[in-house]
């Protein structure tokens, strides 16, 4: 056995689509090496990457493949021999099978007799094979854009590719794949290292000869050497005493290791003037158009951290004091110039007040069939009202002025200079110029969250005014593109409408407006016509399912049979699931389940048949003990189950219903349910129904899946 390394060299990848390529490659090379008969099931892989290199390691590869034995069945034997002379069948048989016609063999089975023979299947080389399979599990990697790079070739990749490596041992293989053939030469990092080659010896070597040409191929440990950075450059930086770290930022550590290779940190600063712009714009100028790590001052214990003149810039090279104060010159320069821009559109948008922005919406378009903006704005106020008045009537309270007002103005600011300029800044300087003109905070703050959640990882909107007007903005979008017959088709979702429904799931899942609502109301405050309120009702159903699925957790069978028996209230049904899954585990629960399950079966086959049950369950028609037990029992829990269930003590009730395991087993155990006697059937069969229907209000237990 030997080791295989596997690595691609190319011009540096875009960071959001490194990560993804990384695990699809060593899935993809394992199942490869397994497919092919060259390593184990479950085999030791390891994967590496960096902006310039994709890379996997596998351990043990067996350097051939096992001879296969295969046992083939041929013609018949009327039709192999003709007056004991072997045909032409049986000699394109026998060269099919790899064996002399004399090898042939003769088998009984059950349509007469055959000739037969055993083809062995000669294992190849793993180099071979290696050779020959890479090249198609390097083409079948997803990547969101792909390129040509060389005229009239047909393979397309991310980024050109620059070099290979492919090693079994201390041997290389030719893998071939955009105008090269691998070899065992990697290369360092582009600057710190050049062009110099890194020869190596055995796949083993790898992690180690990058270090030395200045490359840390293992993403974790490039990550953890970030944030060690972070924290000491901090540290350091915090000549008075004033408690200064870095803010954490996952997302934006998570980038930054894929855009560097070694990495190193600066700390960085600005004059204190700018300070007195709001952090949020601050912050986004460094994060998002500088990929800086905003500083804090204050105390970590009382959690008042402020915002500190500093920055804290995350560099692919190491440099001496003196290359390090002209990095941080340029650095400092380059912000400066973005926080004067800042500043200045801050103070000229302000010349404009919201409202006299809102008529200006006139000529900024949504979308070519749906309108302006402005025709956006008046549809939202009016599903915001529609909504609002929901959660008024079940006793919540909402500022409907206020949320009306933050209808009006919420898309203003897609006018300011400083959203044109800072796009991701929309809604958030809406909700801040709010504010800053003396608006009630219910309406700023409804404005700045009007956009939230923008992922599953994203916080919900603060108040109830901000859910609300988030919901309905999405849901105008939602609708009127449904209406447009532009819903998302397979893994396309132009409008991101995907995206907007889960943020509806969990604001009605995370707020305190969750329990009013439900799915087909959101949809349909929107819609006159009924076929897209339809369609909406569904979509969000699916959504839901997502959420319970991705965001919660949820294993899938839990919320198909939390579905089944509900979806309009989200917050309802994120609870029962939760209860499920508390139970689901208890011997009695998953027998109760498999019976749930058997008692729909035998239910779906009689409709099948034509029987019907009957309407009621008539007492006098129940014969056998364990059938009258049965219903006793059923009939006594079924009241105090109802009660639980309106209490919202689903996992009590999931608890109560698993007592019903003895008289469900003695049922089945000793009761034929399709009796002789009609009466008598059709008094089972509504027995079945009655159970199914007392007890599936918390969950379909039929869709539970249980061992056996």
């Amino acid at each position: 056995m030997a080791d295989f390394l596997f690595e691609i060299g190319l011009e540096e990848v875009p960071a959001r689509m490194i990560a993804g390529a990384q695990a699809e490659l060593e899935q993809r090379v394992v199942k490869m090496l397994e497919r092919e008969r060259l390593v184990r099931s479950g085999s030791v892989a390891k994967s590496f990457a960096t902006p310039r290199r994709l890379a996997v390691w596998v351990k043990d590869v067996v350097e051939r493949q096992e001879d296969v034995a295969e046992e083939l069945v041929g013609p018949s034997v009327k039709v192999a021999y003709k007056d004991g002379v072997a045909t032409s069948a049986a000699v394109a048989f026998a060269k099919k099978a790899g064996v002399d016609v004399v090898a042939l063999k003769t088998i009984t089975n059950a349509k007469g007799e055959y000739l037969a023979a055993t083809s062995v299947k000669a294992g190849r080389g793993a180099a071979e094979v290696i050779a020959a399979e890479m090249p198609k599990e390097l083409a079948g990697i997803y990547w969101a854009k792909n390129m040509y790079w060389r005229a009239g070739r047909p393979e397309r990749f991310v980024r050109p590719v620059r070099w290979m490596v492919a090693m079994l041992g201390g041997e290389t293989v030719p893998v071939e794949f955009g105008g090269y053939v691998a070899g065992n030469v990697t290369y360092g990092h582009r600057v710190l290292f050049g062009e110099q080659e890194i020869v190596l010896k055995a796949p083993g070597d790898y992690e180690d000869a990058l270090l030395g040409g200045f490359v840390i191929a293992d993403v974790e440990v490039r990550r953890q050497r970030i944030r060690k950075a972070l924290d000491k450059v901090t540290r350091a930086g915090d000549s008075g005493g004033s408690g200064l770290r870095w803010r954490e930022d996952h997302e934006l550590v998570d980038k930054l290791t894929q855009l560097t290779e070694w990495p190193s940190v600066l700390l960085g600063g600005f004059e204190k003037e700018y300070l007195a712009l709001p952090e949020e714009v601050l912050v986004t100028v460094m994060r998002d158009h500088q990929n800086y790590f905003a500083v804090e001052s204050g105390s970590t214990k009382t959690g008042d951290g402020k915002l500190a003149p500093h920055f804290l810039a995350v560099l692919n090279t190491e440099a001496d004091e003196a290359g390090v104060a002209v990095i941080r010159h340029g650095n400092e320069r380059v912000l400066r110039a973005r926080f004067n821009d800042a500043r200045f559109f801050w103070e000229f948008d302000q010349r404009v007040p919201l409202m006299d922005r809102v008529a200006l919406l006139e000529n900024v378009t949504f979308q070519k069939d749906l309108g302006s903006y402005f025709a956006k704005t008046e549809r939202v106020r009016k599903v915001a009202s529609v909504l609002a008045g929901l959660v008024a009537a079940r006793g919540a309270a909402v500022d409907a002025v206020s949320l009306d007002t933050a209808g009006l103005l919420a898309k203003a600011d897609l006018t300011a200079e400083l959203v044109k300029e800072f796009t991701e800044l929309q809604g958030v300087v809406g909700g801040l110029y709010a504010q800053a003109q003396g608006f009630p905070a219910a309406v700023g703050d409804a404005i700045y969250d009007q956009y939230k959640p923008a992922s599953m990882e994203d916080g919900v909107p603060r108040t109830v005014e901000g859910a609300l007007l988030a919901i309905a903005d999405k849901a105008d979008t939602i609708v009127g593109m449904f209406g447009l017959g532009l819903e998302p088709t397979g893994s396309k979702d132009p409008f991101a409408l995907r995206r907007a429904a889960n943020g509806i799931v969990k604001i009605l899942a995370e707020t305190e407006v969750a329990l009013p609502l439900t799915l087909d109301e959101v949809a349909a405050a929107g819609a006159n016509d009924q076929a897209v309120v339809t369609k909406v009702r569904v979509f969000f159903a699916e959504r839901l399912e997502f959420y319970l699925r991705e965001a919660r957790g949820q294993a899938y069978d839990v919320v198909k049979a939390v579905l089944a028996s509900g979806a309009s209230d989200v917050r309802d049904a994120v609870a029962r699931a939760e209860a499920v899954t508390a139970v689901r585990g208890g011997s009695d629960f998953a027998a109760v389940s498999a019976a749930f399950k058997r008692m729909k079966n035998i239910l779906s086959q009689a409709r099948e048949k034509g029987i019907v049950a009957a309407k009621d369950v008539d007492a006098s028609l129940l014969t056998e003990p364990t059938e009258k037990a049965l219903a006793e029992k059923s009939a006594e829990l079924a009241g105090r189950v109802a009660a639980l269930r309106t209490q919202k003590s689903y996992k009590e009730a999931l608890e109560q219903i698993a007592t019903l395991r003895p008289q469900v087993d003695a049922f089945f155990e000793a009761v034929m349910v399709m009796a002789p006697d009609e009466a008598v059937r059709a008094n089972r069969l509504a027995l079945l129904e009655k159970v199914l229907g007392d007890f599936s209000g918390v969950a379909d237990f039929s869709e539970i899946v249980v061992a056996g």
